[in-house]
Protein backbone atom coordinates (compact mmCIF):
# COMPACT_ATOMS: atom_id res chain seq x y z
CA UNK A 1 0.00 0.00 0.00
CA UNK A 2 1.27 3.35 -0.75
CA UNK A 3 -0.48 5.60 1.95
CA UNK A 4 -0.07 9.31 1.38
CA UNK A 5 -0.98 12.73 2.74
CA UNK A 6 -1.94 14.41 0.44
CA UNK A 7 -1.97 18.03 2.63
CA UNK A 8 1.45 17.18 4.07
CA UNK A 9 4.30 19.86 3.40
CA UNK A 10 6.12 18.52 0.80
CA UNK A 11 3.59 16.52 -1.19
CA UNK A 12 2.90 17.56 -4.79
CA UNK A 13 0.68 15.68 -6.94
CA UNK A 14 3.72 15.30 -9.53
CA UNK A 15 5.76 13.69 -6.59
CA UNK A 16 3.41 11.66 -5.66
CA UNK A 17 2.97 10.51 -9.35
CA UNK A 18 6.77 9.59 -9.96
CA UNK A 19 7.06 7.88 -6.95
CA UNK A 20 3.66 5.69 -7.27
CA UNK A 21 5.41 4.89 -10.64
CA UNK A 22 8.41 3.75 -9.48
CA UNK A 23 7.10 1.87 -6.91
CA UNK A 24 4.73 0.08 -9.48
CA UNK A 25 8.10 -0.88 -11.48
CA UNK A 26 8.82 -4.03 -9.50
CA UNK A 27 5.59 -4.57 -7.07
CA UNK A 28 1.83 -4.29 -6.31
CA UNK A 29 0.71 -0.82 -5.02
CA UNK A 30 -2.32 0.12 -3.75
CA UNK A 31 -2.76 3.89 -3.56
CA UNK A 32 -4.44 5.23 -0.09
CA UNK A 33 -4.89 9.05 0.81
CA UNK A 34 -5.53 10.32 3.83
CA UNK A 35 -8.79 12.68 4.44
CA UNK A 36 -8.63 13.71 8.31
CA UNK A 37 -7.20 13.26 11.20
CA UNK A 38 -6.56 9.55 12.74
CA UNK A 39 -7.63 8.14 8.77
CA UNK A 40 -3.51 7.05 8.71
CA UNK A 41 -4.29 4.59 11.21
CA UNK A 42 -7.46 3.28 9.61
CA UNK A 43 -5.76 2.61 6.73
CA UNK A 44 -3.02 1.10 8.03
CA UNK A 45 -5.35 -1.54 9.46
CA UNK A 46 -7.01 -2.50 6.62
CA UNK A 47 -3.99 -3.18 5.12
CA UNK A 48 -2.80 -5.47 7.76
CA UNK A 49 -6.34 -7.09 7.16
CA UNK A 50 -5.55 -7.77 3.76
CA UNK A 51 -2.21 -8.63 4.24
CA UNK A 52 -0.10 -5.92 2.38
CA UNK A 53 3.83 -6.84 2.71
CA UNK A 54 4.34 -2.80 3.41
CA UNK A 55 2.50 0.26 3.95
CA UNK A 56 4.70 3.16 2.32
CA UNK A 57 3.77 6.42 4.01
CA UNK A 58 4.31 9.67 2.30
CA UNK A 59 3.80 12.67 4.88
CA UNK A 60 4.88 14.09 7.89
CA UNK A 61 5.62 12.54 11.19
CA UNK A 62 1.80 12.86 12.40
CA UNK A 63 0.67 10.55 9.37
CA UNK A 64 3.94 8.15 10.01
CA UNK A 65 2.70 8.06 13.73
CA UNK A 66 -0.79 7.22 12.83
CA UNK A 67 -0.03 4.57 10.50
CA UNK A 68 2.42 3.12 12.66
CA UNK A 69 -0.03 3.16 15.27
CA UNK A 70 -1.98 0.94 12.64
CA UNK A 71 0.16 -1.84 12.06
CA UNK A 72 1.46 -2.62 15.78
CA UNK A 73 2.58 -6.21 16.17
CA UNK A 74 1.76 -7.24 12.56
CA UNK A 75 3.55 -8.70 9.73
CA UNK A 76 3.12 -6.15 7.76
CA UNK A 77 6.00 -3.49 7.56
CA UNK A 78 6.60 0.55 7.95
CA UNK A 79 8.39 2.29 5.11
CA UNK A 80 9.09 5.60 5.35
CA UNK A 81 9.17 8.47 2.80
CA UNK A 82 10.18 12.08 3.93
CA UNK A 83 6.67 14.02 2.83
CA UNK A 84 6.07 16.76 6.10
CA UNK A 85 8.09 20.17 7.00
CA UNK A 86 10.41 18.69 9.41
CA UNK A 87 10.38 15.01 8.81
CA UNK A 88 12.35 14.04 11.97
CA UNK A 89 11.64 9.92 11.83
CA UNK A 90 12.65 10.29 8.28
CA UNK A 91 15.55 11.94 9.02
CA UNK A 92 16.63 9.73 11.98
CA UNK A 93 16.59 6.90 9.39
CA UNK A 94 19.29 8.75 7.50
CA UNK A 95 16.52 8.95 4.49
CA UNK A 96 17.61 12.82 2.57
CA UNK A 97 14.77 15.27 2.59
CA UNK A 98 13.81 14.96 -1.34
CA UNK A 99 10.89 12.24 -1.20
CA UNK A 100 11.85 11.20 -4.82
CA UNK A 101 15.87 10.42 -3.94
CA UNK A 102 14.56 8.62 -0.73
CA UNK A 103 12.85 6.53 -2.50
CA UNK A 104 15.13 4.64 -4.97
CA UNK A 105 17.14 3.82 -1.77
CA UNK A 106 13.72 2.64 0.23
CA UNK A 107 13.26 0.26 -3.09
CA UNK A 108 16.73 -0.58 -3.14
CA UNK A 109 16.64 -1.77 0.61
CA UNK A 110 13.31 -3.62 0.07
CA UNK A 111 14.61 -5.40 -2.08
CA UNK A 112 17.97 -6.28 -0.16
CA UNK A 113 17.21 -6.24 3.59
CA UNK A 114 13.96 -7.67 5.54
CA UNK A 115 12.70 -5.62 7.75
CA UNK A 116 13.64 -5.15 11.18
CA UNK A 117 11.77 -5.24 14.29
CA UNK A 118 11.90 -2.31 16.31
CA UNK A 119 10.41 -1.11 20.05
CA UNK A 120 8.25 2.07 20.81
CA UNK A 121 7.37 4.34 23.33
CA UNK A 122 3.41 3.92 24.36
CA UNK A 123 1.97 6.90 26.44
CA UNK A 124 -2.03 5.99 27.48
CA UNK A 125 -2.31 3.38 24.53
CA UNK A 126 -1.04 6.09 21.69
CA UNK A 127 2.48 4.05 20.39
CA UNK A 128 5.45 6.80 19.58
CA UNK A 129 8.12 6.61 16.96
CA UNK A 130 10.76 9.29 18.52
CA UNK A 131 9.78 11.21 20.79
CA UNK A 132 6.83 12.61 23.61
CA UNK A 133 6.48 15.68 25.01
CA UNK A 134 4.74 17.04 28.60
CA UNK A 135 4.49 20.97 29.09
CA UNK A 136 6.40 23.39 27.15
CA UNK A 137 6.86 22.05 24.01
CA UNK A 138 3.32 20.88 23.48
CA UNK A 139 2.62 24.47 23.83
CA UNK A 140 4.81 24.85 21.33
CA UNK A 141 3.47 22.30 19.16
CA UNK A 142 -0.49 23.62 19.87
CA UNK A 143 0.66 27.17 18.86
CA UNK A 144 2.29 25.95 15.53
CA UNK A 145 -0.64 23.86 14.59
CA UNK A 146 -3.17 27.15 14.98
CA UNK A 147 -0.92 28.48 12.39
CA UNK A 148 -0.94 25.11 10.40
CA UNK A 149 -1.36 26.41 6.63
CA UNK A 150 1.81 28.46 7.08
CA UNK A 151 4.09 24.92 7.80
CA UNK A 152 4.19 24.29 3.90
CA UNK A 153 5.92 27.87 3.32
CA UNK A 154 8.43 28.70 6.96
CA UNK A 155 7.73 25.47 8.58
CA UNK A 156 11.20 26.27 10.82
CA UNK A 157 10.86 29.65 11.05
CA UNK A 158 7.23 28.93 12.52
CA UNK A 159 8.98 26.62 15.28
CA UNK A 160 11.45 29.34 16.50
CA UNK A 161 8.57 31.97 16.16
CA UNK A 162 6.10 29.98 18.00
CA UNK A 163 8.96 29.10 20.66
CA UNK A 164 9.13 32.24 21.60
CA UNK A 165 5.55 33.33 21.53
CA UNK A 166 4.81 30.51 24.00
CA UNK A 167 7.19 31.45 26.45
CA UNK A 168 6.47 34.61 26.55
CA UNK A 169 2.80 34.85 26.22
CA UNK A 170 1.14 31.21 26.29
CA UNK A 171 2.72 28.81 29.27
CA UNK A 172 3.09 29.49 32.94
CA UNK A 173 6.88 29.12 33.64
CA UNK A 174 6.66 29.86 36.96
CA UNK A 175 4.62 26.85 38.51
CA UNK A 176 5.61 23.23 38.32
CA UNK A 177 3.16 21.23 35.78
CA UNK A 178 3.84 17.62 36.96
CA UNK A 179 5.38 15.07 39.04
CA UNK A 180 7.18 11.95 37.25
CA UNK A 181 7.36 8.82 38.93
CA UNK A 182 9.47 5.64 38.24
CA UNK A 183 8.80 2.27 37.94
CA UNK A 184 12.24 1.88 39.94
CA UNK A 185 10.50 4.13 42.97
CA UNK A 186 12.04 7.54 41.98
CA UNK A 187 10.11 10.44 42.09
CA UNK A 188 10.64 14.56 40.34
CA UNK A 189 8.28 16.31 42.14
CA UNK A 190 8.50 19.26 40.24
CA UNK A 191 8.62 19.29 36.49
CA UNK A 192 7.46 21.93 34.16
CA UNK A 193 8.61 20.06 30.56
CA UNK A 194 9.40 17.25 30.67
CA UNK A 195 10.78 14.95 26.98
CA UNK A 196 10.58 11.11 26.47
CA UNK A 197 12.95 9.46 23.73
CA UNK A 198 12.71 7.15 21.65
CA UNK A 199 15.09 8.11 19.56
CA UNK A 200 17.63 10.76 18.92
CA UNK A 201 17.95 13.90 17.70
CA UNK A 202 15.00 14.98 19.14
CA UNK A 203 14.11 17.22 16.16
CA UNK A 204 16.01 19.74 13.74
CA UNK A 205 16.52 23.13 13.50
CA UNK A 206 16.81 23.75 9.49
CA UNK A 207 19.77 21.84 8.59
CA UNK A 208 20.99 21.36 12.29
CA UNK A 209 19.93 18.24 14.57
CA UNK A 210 19.13 18.65 18.32
CA UNK A 211 20.43 15.81 20.16
CA UNK A 212 19.54 14.66 23.78
CA UNK A 213 20.70 11.46 24.26
CA UNK A 214 23.13 8.88 22.84
CA UNK A 215 21.55 6.37 24.69
CA UNK A 216 17.96 6.28 22.61
CA UNK A 217 17.42 4.04 20.31
CA UNK A 218 14.97 1.83 18.42
CA UNK A 219 16.61 -1.05 20.29
CA UNK A 220 16.92 0.36 23.19
CA UNK A 221 14.25 1.50 26.48
CA UNK A 222 12.89 5.20 26.70
CA UNK A 223 15.08 7.79 27.34
CA UNK A 224 13.56 10.51 29.84
CA UNK A 225 14.77 14.55 30.33
CA UNK A 226 13.23 16.40 32.90
CA UNK A 227 13.32 20.22 33.49
CA UNK A 228 12.93 21.70 36.33
CA UNK A 229 13.64 25.89 35.20
CA UNK A 230 12.57 27.28 32.40
CA UNK A 231 14.57 30.45 32.49
CA UNK A 232 15.71 32.16 29.05
CA UNK A 233 19.82 31.36 29.98
CA UNK A 234 19.04 28.13 30.84
CA UNK A 235 16.96 27.19 28.14
CA UNK A 236 19.47 28.70 25.68
CA UNK A 237 21.88 26.85 27.60
CA UNK A 238 20.15 23.90 26.81
CA UNK A 239 19.42 24.36 23.05
CA UNK A 240 23.14 25.02 22.39
CA UNK A 241 24.56 22.00 23.84
CA UNK A 242 21.94 19.95 21.87
CA UNK A 243 23.29 21.48 18.59
CA UNK A 244 26.10 20.75 19.54
CA UNK A 245 25.89 17.45 20.26
CA UNK A 246 27.75 17.78 24.13
CA UNK A 247 25.56 15.75 26.96
CA UNK A 248 27.30 18.08 29.27
CA UNK A 249 23.12 18.86 30.21
CA UNK A 250 22.64 15.84 31.72
CA UNK A 251 24.54 17.01 35.00
CA UNK A 252 23.46 20.05 35.45
CA UNK A 253 21.05 21.04 37.80
CA UNK A 254 17.97 21.93 37.05
CA UNK A 255 17.62 18.70 34.69
CA UNK A 256 17.12 15.35 36.01
CA UNK A 257 18.36 12.81 33.30
CA UNK A 258 17.61 8.66 33.13
CA UNK A 259 18.02 6.30 30.54
CA UNK A 260 16.81 2.40 30.42
CA UNK A 261 13.49 3.70 31.54
CA UNK A 262 10.84 0.58 31.14
CA UNK A 263 7.77 2.50 32.25
CA UNK A 264 6.70 5.54 34.50
CA UNK A 265 3.64 7.73 35.69
CA UNK A 266 3.53 11.82 35.01
CA UNK A 267 0.62 13.18 37.12
CA UNK A 268 -0.56 16.51 36.54
CA UNK A 269 -0.08 19.48 39.19
CA UNK A 270 -3.01 20.99 37.32
CA UNK A 271 -3.54 19.99 33.44
CA UNK A 272 -0.69 19.96 31.24
CA UNK A 273 -0.44 19.91 27.40
CA UNK A 274 1.20 17.00 25.62
CA UNK A 275 2.47 15.65 21.89
CA UNK A 276 3.41 12.70 20.63
CA UNK A 277 5.81 12.57 17.45
CA UNK A 278 4.81 16.58 17.11
CA UNK A 279 1.39 16.17 16.83
CA UNK A 280 -0.41 18.13 19.68
CA UNK A 281 -3.06 15.86 21.98
CA UNK A 282 -4.39 18.15 24.03
CA UNK A 283 -4.22 18.50 28.06
CA UNK A 284 -4.50 15.89 30.40
CA UNK A 285 -4.02 15.75 34.44
CA UNK A 286 -2.22 12.21 34.24
CA UNK A 287 0.11 10.27 31.36
CA UNK A 288 0.87 6.41 31.37
CA UNK A 289 4.21 5.17 29.47
CA UNK A 290 5.98 1.92 28.84
CA UNK A 291 8.53 0.79 26.34
CA UNK A 292 7.34 -1.87 23.94
CA UNK A 293 10.09 -4.14 22.19
CA UNK A 294 9.68 -5.23 18.98
CA UNK A 295 5.93 -3.99 18.26
CA UNK A 296 6.24 -2.67 14.64
CA UNK A 297 8.29 -4.04 11.56
CA UNK A 298 10.67 -1.26 9.85
CA UNK A 299 12.34 -0.98 6.47
CA UNK A 300 15.81 0.81 7.40
CA UNK A 301 17.83 1.83 4.67
CA UNK A 302 20.84 2.37 7.40
CA UNK A 303 19.91 0.11 10.15
CA UNK A 304 23.64 0.60 12.03
CA UNK A 305 22.84 4.44 12.34
CA UNK A 306 20.07 2.82 15.07
CA UNK A 307 22.25 0.60 16.67
CA UNK A 308 20.08 -2.24 14.45
CA UNK A 309 21.37 -5.31 13.21
CA UNK A 310 22.78 -4.53 8.96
Amino acid sequence: MFLVNPAASSVTPRTRVVIQKALAADHEVVLAETIRRDHATRLAKQAVEQEFDVVVVLGGDGTLNEAANGLIESRTALAVLPGGSTNVFARTLGLPDDPVEATGILLETMDRAAPNSIGLGCVNGRYFLFHAGMGFDAAVVAEVEKRGRLKRYASHALFVYAAVDTWLRHYDRRRPAFRIKHSDGSVIPNSKFAICLNTDPYTYLGSKSLKLSSDAGLDQELVTISISSLSVNRMLGLVSAAIRGSTAFHNYSYIDYKSGVSSFVIEGHRPFPYQVDGDYLGEVTSLEFSYAPGVLRLITPNPELLGLPS
